[in-house]
């Protein structure tokens, strides 16, 4: 695609509610740029909404913590958490400063050629190297962002959740969304 249909998305794009920048992520194409130089570019085919202190799942509903901080803040920016001693993951932050919501992006689709496994957040986030360190992380800055290619977005695919159990009654809510027919969707 020429690269002058491509558009960066801006800080009001993130500045919405998490259930509608989650579904309006898939098809949009993350790009980072390593300390090397190598470009990294993948297009985003699942996430789930974390819509705010009131629902079980989000970590907000604990309220606001060290850890949580950057869910607080201005939409656009990277929140990233370690989990299961194992895995870094990588959410966007939604919405407007106060209102803790966020879009955790659970698999992408490689570009350029690149041969990496992206299905699964864990995946995802190891991928394209976010660690602790990309926490607060301004996803409109000049080595990592997103972009919109101009491609008509793909049919979407919503349900729930993954792994939020413990939330009671939040745990059926359709606040998962995915790439319909995407092989890289991490449980169908």
């Amino acid at each position: 695609m020429p690269i002058a249909r491509q558009r960066r998305l801006h800080r009001s794009f993130f500045a919405r509610d998490a259930i509608e920048l989650a579904r309006d992520l898939i098809g949009k194409t993350i790009v980072r740029r390593l300390e090397d130089g190598t470009v990294r570019r993948a297009r985003i085919v699942e996430t789930e909404a974390y819509i705010g202190e009131h629902d079980l799942a989000c970590h907000a509903a604990k309220g606001r913590t060290n850890r949580t901080e950057v869910m607080f803040g201005e939409g656009g920016h990277a929140y990233v958490y370690f989990i299961y001693g194992m895995h870094w993951m990588l959410n966007i932050v939604a919405s407007k400063p106060g209102n803790a919501q966020a879009v955790l992006i659970r698999a992408a689709e490689p570009l350029d050629g690149w041969d990496v496994n992206l299905t699964g957040p864990g995946r995802l986030a190891k991928g394209f190297s976010f660690t602790k360190a990309d926490n607060g992380l301004d996803l409109t800055g000049p080595s990592t962002y997103l972009i919109d290619n101009g491609s008509p977005p793909p049919r979407i695919v919503k349900s729930k959740r993954i792994g939020v159990e413990y939330a009671k009654h939040w745990k059926h809510r359709l606040l998962r969304f995915h790439a319909a027919g995407s092989k890289a969707v991490s449980k169908r």
